[in-house]
């Protein structure tokens, strides 16, 4: 099977190699996946996505199961023991944000609207690009740019272009494996 050039660390790991398979670039627009996928953007910036994928478990624990009603109900004693937890990325700065991002969207979903609708105000379909190396896959884009802006302006904190850009990648939104991906579709 061909997959994308992607640098495995040596050989691939299987939670990458599932990873790239079966989610990136393969649209999800169930609301708790989209935070999940938010919240661990947001914590991968200046990391490895290896290292997110490895703590995604200790994530999903810490972070009520991505619960967005759960998470925007967190607290200074929830703040704490996040902080304390070694099974995740310890970013007071991070951290705060994931709980922030929960409350804004929690607030839309008292509105009636939802992560996903907003995201397809700017993407009504995947857009399926056709790069033929991973040199051609850009780290942002003029629209990853506003999103994060529109992000920004909504509220959201750690949402810069490139984390924004990465999180459409994962959710599907923007699909970038390359054309002699077997996994492309």
């Amino acid at each position: 099977m061909q997959r994308c050039d992607w640098n495995y660390s040596g050989s691939i790991e299987q939670i990458y190699q599932d990873y790239h398979d079966y989610e990136w670039g393969k649209l999800n627009l169930n609301e708790n996946y989209l935070f999940e996928m938010l919240i661990l953007e947001s914590f991968q910036s200046g990391l490895s996505w290896s290292t997110i994928l490895h703590k995604r478990d200790n994530f999903k624990k810490a972070f009520a199961d991505f619960d967005i009603d759960k998470v925007s109900q967190f607290d200074e004693q929830d703040i704490k023991r996040l902080l304390t937890d070694s099974t995740i990325i310890r970013n007071k700065l991070k951290i705060n944000a994931a709980i922030n991002n929960a409350r804004v969207i929690s607030s839309w979903h008292k509105k009636g609207k939802t992560l996903g609708e907003f995201l397809q105000q700017y993407i009504p379909e995947p857009i399926i690009n056709h790069p033929q190396s991973m040199s051609d896959i850009p780290a942002k884009t003029d629209l990853s740019t506003q999103i994060s802006k529109d992000m920004k302006k909504a509220g959201f904190k750690f949402v810069g272009p490139t984390t924004i850009y990465s999180f459409l990648q994962g959710t599907g939104f923007i699909n970038d494996h390359l054309e002699k991906c077997d996994f492309k579709y």
